[in-house]
Protein backbone atom coordinates (compact mmCIF):
# COMPACT_ATOMS: atom_id res chain seq x y z
CA UNK A 1 0.00 0.00 0.00
CA UNK A 2 1.64 3.07 -0.67
CA UNK A 3 1.05 6.70 0.93
CA UNK A 4 -1.82 7.83 -1.66
CA UNK A 5 -3.68 4.93 -1.19
CA UNK A 6 -3.69 5.47 3.00
CA UNK A 7 -4.08 8.77 2.21
CA UNK A 8 -7.62 7.45 0.30
CA UNK A 9 -9.07 5.83 2.72
CA UNK A 10 -8.66 8.34 5.22
CA UNK A 11 -10.84 10.42 3.17
CA UNK A 12 -12.93 7.37 2.52
CA UNK A 13 -13.71 6.93 6.27
CA UNK A 14 -14.20 11.28 6.48
CA UNK A 15 -16.68 10.89 4.01
CA UNK A 16 -18.65 8.28 6.07
CA UNK A 17 -18.23 10.16 8.97
CA UNK A 18 -19.64 13.67 6.92
CA UNK A 19 -22.57 10.95 5.26
CA UNK A 20 -23.38 9.70 9.06
CA UNK A 21 -23.77 13.43 10.56
CA UNK A 22 -25.68 14.38 7.68
CA UNK A 23 -28.13 11.24 7.86
CA UNK A 24 -28.68 11.26 11.62
CA UNK A 25 -28.68 14.89 11.97
CA UNK A 26 -31.66 14.86 8.76
CA UNK A 27 -33.25 12.36 10.68
CA UNK A 28 -33.00 14.07 14.43
CA UNK A 29 -34.45 17.29 11.94
CA UNK A 30 -37.07 15.30 10.25
CA UNK A 31 -38.84 13.96 14.00
CA UNK A 32 -38.36 17.26 15.33
CA UNK A 33 -40.45 18.87 12.33
CA UNK A 34 -42.36 15.48 12.22
CA UNK A 35 -44.08 15.50 15.45
CA UNK A 36 -44.85 19.35 15.18
CA UNK A 37 -46.72 18.15 12.16
CA UNK A 38 -50.08 18.20 11.17
CA UNK A 39 -49.19 15.48 8.80
CA UNK A 40 -46.23 13.32 10.49
CA UNK A 41 -46.85 10.56 8.13
CA UNK A 42 -45.30 12.58 5.22
CA UNK A 43 -42.37 13.68 6.94
CA UNK A 44 -41.27 10.78 8.56
CA UNK A 45 -41.55 8.46 5.21
CA UNK A 46 -40.26 11.59 2.92
CA UNK A 47 -37.84 11.92 5.26
CA UNK A 48 -36.61 8.15 5.39
CA UNK A 49 -36.83 7.96 1.43
CA UNK A 50 -34.68 10.76 1.03
CA UNK A 51 -31.91 10.10 3.62
CA UNK A 52 -31.59 6.85 2.24
CA UNK A 53 -31.26 7.27 -1.21
CA UNK A 54 -28.80 9.93 -0.46
CA UNK A 55 -26.70 7.57 1.75
CA UNK A 56 -26.80 4.82 -0.82
CA UNK A 57 -26.20 7.01 -4.02
CA UNK A 58 -23.19 8.20 -1.88
CA UNK A 59 -21.88 4.55 -0.64
CA UNK A 60 -22.25 3.53 -4.35
CA UNK A 61 -20.31 6.13 -5.47
CA UNK A 62 -17.33 6.73 -2.98
CA UNK A 63 -17.15 2.72 -2.70
CA UNK A 64 -16.29 2.62 -5.85
CA UNK A 65 -16.89 -1.33 -5.94
CA UNK A 66 -13.79 -1.85 -3.15
CA UNK A 67 -14.95 -3.72 -0.06
CA UNK A 68 -12.68 -1.69 2.35
CA UNK A 69 -14.01 1.50 1.18
CA UNK A 70 -17.17 -0.05 1.51
CA UNK A 71 -15.99 -1.13 5.54
CA UNK A 72 -14.78 2.34 6.29
CA UNK A 73 -17.45 4.10 4.96
CA UNK A 74 -19.92 2.32 6.88
CA UNK A 75 -17.66 2.58 10.15
CA UNK A 76 -17.41 6.24 9.79
CA UNK A 77 -21.73 6.13 9.64
CA UNK A 78 -21.20 4.76 12.98
CA UNK A 79 -18.93 7.20 14.17
CA UNK A 80 -20.61 10.37 12.61
CA UNK A 81 -24.33 8.78 14.61
CA UNK A 82 -22.45 8.80 17.43
CA UNK A 83 -21.08 12.75 16.93
CA UNK A 84 -25.01 13.50 16.24
CA UNK A 85 -26.32 11.39 19.41
CA UNK A 86 -23.65 13.03 21.74
CA UNK A 87 -24.86 16.32 20.08
CA UNK A 88 -28.62 15.93 20.53
CA UNK A 89 -28.49 14.64 24.00
CA UNK A 90 -26.56 17.42 25.14
CA UNK A 91 -28.47 20.05 23.54
CA UNK A 92 -31.70 17.97 24.67
CA UNK A 93 -30.27 18.26 28.26
CA UNK A 94 -29.97 22.30 28.23
CA UNK A 95 -33.42 22.58 27.91
CA UNK A 96 -34.64 19.19 29.87
CA UNK A 97 -37.91 19.30 32.14
CA UNK A 98 -36.17 17.86 35.34
CA UNK A 99 -33.33 20.33 34.94
CA UNK A 100 -35.89 22.72 35.18
CA UNK A 101 -37.75 21.31 38.35
CA UNK A 102 -34.62 20.62 39.90
CA UNK A 103 -33.77 24.06 39.52
CA UNK A 104 -37.25 25.49 40.77
CA UNK A 105 -36.93 23.67 44.02
CA UNK A 106 -33.41 25.12 45.08
CA UNK A 107 -34.06 27.82 48.02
Amino acid sequence: MTGSDILMLILVFAAGVTLGVIFFGGLWWTILRGVASPRPALWFFGGFVLRMAFLLTAFYYLSGGNWIRLVLLGAGVLLGRAIVLRWTKSAGKKNSPEQEVFHASQP
